[in-house]
């Protein structure tokens, strides 16, 4: 299992702990330092059922400087795939790839169900 976080990111850093907590093991990879690549990202996303935007770090300050919120509904789907692989701090963390699923962002629920956690 594969745990894209930021290390500095305190929901990341929740998750991190959680995981811990329920001796989930998993390789650990920085979004900034190895930012997702264009293939990853459409692979991602395809497996996660998502829609691409949940993809989007909407809180980032790259996010809000770049005007996302008004440019991304009249981007296609490749183009917002290109621009998700130019910068990791772009993209929402953390995430959990394995290989049947991808989880965006920490929702303790959904981890519990989706990583199958019982009696927690």
């Amino acid at each position: 299992m594969l745990f894209i976080q930021y290390p500095k990111c305190s929901t990341c850093q929740k998750a991190k702990k959680w995981l811990e907590a329920h001796n989930i093991t998993y390789t650990e990879r920085h979004i900034a330092d190895n930012k997702p690549s264009y293939d990853e990202l459409k692979e991602w996303h395809q497996k996660s059922g998502l829609p691409l935007r949940k993809f989007f770090n909407t809180s980032g300050l790259l996010y809000k400087n770049m005007h996302l919120k008004d440019k991304l509904p009249a981007m296609s789907e490749e183009e917002q795939l290109k621009l998700l692989a130019t910068d990791g701090m772009l993209v929402k963390r953390p995430i959990i790839v394995d290989d049947h699923k991808v989880l965006v962002g920490f929702k303790e629920a959904e981890w519990k169900e989706k990583l199958y956690i019982c009696g927690v």
